[in-house]
């Protein structure tokens, strides 16, 4: 059974950094490709970021150049580096590996001052 835990969200003050985690368990992680999205209250689910197997990248273009996907197949785990954070970045994100199941169960990220 496949399983998606993200890790690494909170509050952070306008122009700050996070780092998110999503930790693979129950499947051949490097053998997919790893997304992140953000859903924000109201809003539907946004594709931030994607990282293919031999780490080919792909951004949304609200997260371009202040996002960065990567991945650590050893260690069955994916990351996003946030930098630059604004308000709108607000809402909860999650990862997934495309074709295997579902989205993870999230972890909230909130930029205000």
């Amino acid at each position: 059974q496949v399983q998606l835990v993200e890790s690494g969200g909170g509050l952070v003050q306008p122009g700050g950094s996070l780092n998110l985690s999503c930790v693979a368990s129950g499947i051949n992680f490097s053998m997919y490709t790893l997304a992140w999205s953000r859903q924000a209250p109201g809003k539907q689910r946004e594709l931030v970021a994607r990282i293919r197997r031999f780490g080919q990248t792909n951004y949304a273009d609200a997260v371009n150049g202040r996002f960065t996907i990567s991945r650590d197949n050893a260690k069955n785990t994916g990351y996003l580096e946030m930098r630059s954070l604004k308000p709108e970045d607000t809402a909860t994100y999650s990862c997934t590996l495309e074709g295997a199941g579902d989205w993870g169960r999230g972890t909230q990220v909130t930029v205000s001052s």
